[in-house]
């Protein structure tokens, strides 16, 4: 009976699919692909079950970045609200137009991805200021992945919040290639780019994280390498 109530009350885990999609545009093109999702795309996302949920700019972009993350029900739903958007009759002419003076995009980057059982649950902002977010993906070391998920689901995601440092998502990258380690792609946020760079370096000499990081790297290492990317919401961006 016990497990039972315990069950009745445990979290219950995101199973949607999501994919985050980074645009590199040709220069002096950013503007036109803000300005285009602005106008046209949120909206068209919507009408075809897309749910796009963050839309950021880096804040040190020589790239001409443009990060956005969606969810869909499933990867069969997915598939099926991309094929429909792309045949629009509207999305064709606004992508048509906007494209007048010259192609928008130069490349492109595609993450699909599933939410991790210690993920919080994902909500759009209400009624806050805007905020500076954090992306980070960490490449495990060969067969660590699931002792990495352990350290942040026991300690780090507890040690974050301690240094003022939000817990957005969290989720694992989904592989083609059944022999590639998934990734950890996670998303934090703070009041500033500035209150997150000190809140990294309190959490760095936190004797809590010290300790915790000490006792699950003594078989090894846990991380291979970490990527970092600071940005900025745009103004129709759920998350802000």
């Amino acid at each position: 009976m016990l497990l039972v109530s315990q069950l009745g009350f445990a979290k219950p885990n995101d199973d949607r699919y999501f994919e985050l999609r980074v645009y590199y545009c040709n220069p002096g093109k950013l503007d036109a692909l803000v300005d285009r999702f602005r106008d046209h795309t949120v909206a068209l996302f919507k009408k075809h079950g897309i749910d796009g949920l963050g839309y950021w700019i880096p804040t040190k972009n020589s790239d001409n970045a443009f990060y956005y993350l969606m969810a869909y029900p499933n990867k069969e739903a997915r598939d099926a609200s991309w094929k429909e958007f792309g045949n629009d009759p509207v999305w064709k002419e606004a992508a048509r137009k906007s494209e007048e003076n010259g192609k928008i995009i130069a490349k492109s980057a595609i993450y699909f991805l599933k939410a991790t059982d210690f993920s919080p649950k994902i909500k759009a902002s209400k009624g806050e200021e805007m905020r500076t977010f954090e992306m980070r993906i960490y490449t495990a070391m060969p067969g660590k992945l699931q002792n990495l998920e352990s350290r942040f689901r026991d300690h780090t995601m507890k040690i974050f919040k301690n240094n003022d440092m939000q817990n957005i998502v969290y989720f694992t990258t989904i592989e083609n290639d059944s022999s590639v380690q998934a990734k950890l792609l996670y998303f934090l946020a703070y009041k500033n780019e500035a209150a997150g760079r000190l809140s990294w370096e309190n959490f760095r000499k936190d004797p809590d994280w010290i300790k915790a990081s000490t006792a699950s790297e003594v078989n090894g290492k846990l991380v291979e390498k970490v990527e970092s990317v600071y940005m900025q919401p745009t103004v129709f961006s759920k998350f802000k």
